[in-house]
């Protein structure tokens, strides 16, 4: 049995339902130990958003089960004091995404947060043609992470080599990617939906489907809907939580 059915998951409903009585109680369960779904906002990394439950409700213990770049928006598990141990099987858990990609520009991030560095034609690209790239991008793929990525080398990140201009042989991993599927196409842009298991880098998706249909590529724009059975349909933003700090500071005593 998976984590997934544990009673102690937190989303806007639940926290919607506390307002008035039960304000004090649910933040009593979070510092005994509770997985929160928040919706990530675009420009905010992982850790920000650790950082203000940790500091806005007082929790000295907190997490995230699986990290969102800061352009991407979305699912993110967040699980504070005894759950913290409870991690690693939401990590485990497979991933949906959307998102855009723009073809005919890359960049060394793979994504928009990094200037473009080679521009190609992509006008040859047809359907059918983006179609059968798709289909070669699904099932078991192997991956070569980006060098913008927290991959380590001798315990360094990728990444901080990459901004001084430095790329090394990253080593091929495996993933497996369960749906790949097409939702709009108006080139230069396309959009997406992909069911994947854990450790893909959509980023790499977007570089080797743009690589495999000679145009080169990049991501625009990328959202988590899913970890497992979990949805972002149920998860709170940031303007719930302040909602919620602002309602227990109005409480008596």
């Amino acid at each position: 049995m998976t984590s997934e059915s544990n009673t102690d998951i937190v989303g806007r409903t639940e926290i919607e339902n506390s307002f008035g009585a039960n304000e004090s109680v649910l933040l009593e369960n979070w510092n005994k130990g509770a997985v929160i779904l928040i919706d990530k906002p675009y420009g905010w990394t992982s850790y920000d958003v650790v950082n203000k439950i940790k500091k806005t409700f007082r929790i000295k213990k907190v997490g995230h089960a699986g990290t969102l770049d800061p352009m991407a928006t979305g699912l993110l598990i967040v699980c504070t004091a005894k759950k913290t141990k409870e991690i690693d099987s939401y990590v485990a858990l497979d991933k949906t995404y959307t998102g855009t990609i723009k073809f005919g520009e890359t960049t060394p991030s793979y994504d928009a947060e990094t200037e473009v560095i080679e521009r190609k034609p992509f006008h040859h690209i047809t359907e059918s043609m983006l179609h059968e790239a798709v289909t070669s991008l699904t099932g078991n793929v192997e991956q070569i992470p980006p060098m913008y990525s927290a991959v380590k080398k001798n315990g360094k990140p990728l990444y901080k080599l990459a901004r001084k201009g430095v790329e090394i042989e990253r080593k091929p991993r495996s993933v497996f990617i369960h749906e790949f599927n097409v939702t709009n196409i108006d080139l230069p842009y396309v959009s997406f939906r992909i069911q994947c298991s854990k450790g893909t880098y959509i980023r790499t998706i977007a570089y080797d489907l743009g690589s495999k249909l000679g145009a080169g590529g990049h991501l625009t724009e990328l959202r988590r809907t899913a970890i497992g059975a979990l949805t972002i349909d149920n998860a709170a933003t940031i303007d719930q939580l302040n909602e919620f700090k602002d309602h227990l500071m109005r409480k008596p005593g």
